[in-house]
């Protein structure tokens, strides 16, 4: 610990300076004072006026203005119930994700939840786990291309305590695929290749999770593609998409004989697609 500056002054001029380049300037500058004062969040607030700023504390603020995401400085994000691990080969998950979970909670709610979910572009292992720490009888697949993030899955799984419960698998989306699942969950990537991004996405997370061709919907026309042969019938599928692609992708999946249904965010926004056969 320093005492050059107490953690109060050190956290107000920490998010002025990162109000350059976050929209959540103070939000980072707690998180990422949290982090290196080895403490939780609420435990750093609770105890401003006690504490000192803690030592490191200016390089990581340094590193964030670098436009470094700070899920890659700690290490870890929260979504939903979970503490997960992140790492540069994987989309750091994002509040607008938990719509999906939030509908699937909503769908089930009153009745049996569903017994077998499969992930598709798992990543970080977010959604499966999170529908997993919701349904404590139910087993779990993820697929992912990148070999790196399945590795990164796999290691959230074991922090969870979900190991027994979670398997993840090489794939590319429903190919090879041959049990099938009553939940199916996807965050594939759905930005157009011509999109112009922050440095903190751009230069810090996989292009792979990101892009998907020149209207943003390959992945989507993919997995449209082979979801009636992986689902169960009466299953239900919820594929997040982009804010201004609910029409075009709905369109996708009702070509294919799906009953779709839209739900938004907590912006308002068209984020999620249900699907049910």
């Amino acid at each position: 610990m320093t005492v050059d500056r107490s953690a109060a002054e050190a956290l107000r001029q920490a998010a002025q300076k990162l109000a350059a380049v976050s929209d959540t300037a103070r939000l980072d500058a707690e998180l990422l004072m949290a982090h290196a004062a080895g403490l939780s969040r609420e435990q750093v607030i609770l105890g401003l006026r006690d504490l000192a700023e803690p030592e490191g504390f200016a390089a990581l603020i340094e590193r964030r203005l670098g436009h470094e995401p700070v899920s890659h400085i700690t290490g870890t994000r929260d979504f939903w119930t979970l503490t997960l691990a992140v790492t540069p080969d994987v989309l750091t998950p994002r509040p607008d994700s938990e719509t999906l979970i939030e509908a699937a909670v909503e769908h089930y709610r009153g009745g049996r939840g569903p017994r077998a979910i499969l992930d598709l572009g798992t990543g970080s292992g977010a959604l499966l786990l999170a529908a997993l720490d919701e349904w404590r009888e139910a087993r779990g697949t993820g697929i992912d291309i990148s070999a790196q993030a399945l590795a990164v899955a796999r290691a959230n799984a074991e922090r969870c305590g979900m190991e027994a419960r979670a398997r993840f698998r090489p794939g590319n989306w429903c190919d090879g695929i041959v049990e099938r699942f009553d939940l199916i969950l996807a965050n594939p990537p759905y930005i157009a290749e011509t999109a112009q991004l922050t440095p903190e996405v751009v230069d810090h997370e996989p292009h792979l999770a990101l892009f998907s061709g020149e209207d943003g919907l390959d992945a989507c026309r993919d997995i449209a593609d082979g979801l009636k042969r992986v689902m169960e019938p009466g299953g239900l599928a919820l594929i997040e998409i982009g804010f201004d692609q609910g029409e075009s992708a709905a369109a996708l999946f009702a070509q294919k004989g799906f009953r779709v249904t839209l739900k938004r965010d907590l912006a308002g926004h068209p984020r999620c697609l249900m699907l049910k056969r």
